[in-house]
């Protein structure tokens, strides 16, 4: 691929007038902008590079071509553009540009809780059916995410569209899966095998995540709230059990594994008592211990939870 044809360059963005700083991510500063030919707002992501001999890294070509692909989804937050410029030191940047949504699951999230209210059932559903549709699309193209959490869960509050974002962390999976390292996600939506220090993980590490998110978004809370690999595990193993060699073969053989304290299961209805049968069906198979054997975004999509949503206006 032409290196031209996927970054366009611009000097000093002249097609964007920055209005505010909305974040920092791992990757760099994002602000909401206006672009000047249209006036429509945008998000834009200012990456810096590492320098090299021939401009632009092949990794972040790599990068700028998944999200292409990505974006394809509605569900995926959608790359509208890439511009090439010069900072003030002479460096090069490179500019995103991300259509702009205008809040986050986790914002939405804190605003019931701030009013002491649930989100309303229907809402959660449709949330739900949106956060499977659009991970079942990134898996079906070979690509995790690895780092799912409602911050990175793009929400129009007009429309209660939901789309993913930040997928800077996602790797192409090939098969045999390679070996990734783990010091991405964040503790509290991070899988098990993960925690264990498994290097072999799947596209179940992202099923973990949606179910932790399904949990946050019926109760207010993180569902496992750990401030430290092991709190988390030890948060995981008091509601689920402490996992042995029956219900997950393998798992002593895991890196990171000790003698942990034994915890027999608890009804997932004890921490999550407002989800009806059907939702806590859907919650148990995203959060079973064998990776393996945890369900899939797609087959997700079929679950009788979802029955009585209007799926075609989604």
């Amino acid at each position: 691929m032409e290196k031209e044809a996927v970054v366009k360059t611009l000097s000093a963005m002249d097609a964007f007038e920055k209005l505010e700083k909305v974040g920092e991510g791992t990757y760099g500063k994002v602000y909401r902008a206006r672009e000047k030919a249209t006036g429509k707002i945008v998000a834009l992501k200012k990456t810096r590079l590492h320098e090299d001999e021939e401009g632009v890294p092949p990794t972040t070509l790599r990068e700028i071509s998944i999200l292409r692909m990505l974006s394809k989804d509605p569900h995926v937050v959608k790359l509208m553009d890439v511009k090439q410029g010069v900072n003030k030191e002479g460096k090069t940047v490179l500019y995103l540009v991300f259509e702009y949504m205008d809040t986050d699951l986790k914002k939405y999230i804190r605003s019931f809780r701030a009013t002491g209210s649930n989100i309303p059932p229907e809402i959660v559903k449709s949330l739900m059916y949106q956060l499977c549709k659009g991970v079942a699309f990134c898996h079906g193209r070979g690509v995790l995410h690895r780092d799912l959490k409602p911050h990175n869960l793009l929400m129009d509050k007009k429309t209660m569209a939901l789309k993913i974002a930040d997928l800077g962390l996602a790797r192409a999976y090939t098969v045999p899966i390679k070996k990734y390292t783990h010091e991405i996600l964040t503790l509290w939506y991070r899988a098990p095998e993960v925690l264990l220090g498994s290097t072999h993980y799947s596209t179940a590490v992202d099923m973990w995540s949606v179910g932790c998110i399904f949990a946050e978004l019926v109760t207010n809370q993180a569902l496992f709230p750990g401030d430290s690999e092991l709190q988390q595990l030890l948060h995981i193993f008091k509601l689920l059990g402490t996992p042995d060699e029956t219900v997950w073969p393998g798992v002593r053989a895991l890196m990171n594994w000790h003698e942990y304290p034994q915890w027999k299961p608890q009804c997932l209805s004890t921490s999550i008592p407002n989800l009806d049968k059907e939702g806590l069906d859907l919650l148990a198979q995203m959060l079973r211990y064998e990776p393996s054997k945890r369900i899939s975004a797609k087959v997700a999509l079929e679950h009788p939870y979802f029955d009585g949503l209007n799926k075609a206006d989604l």
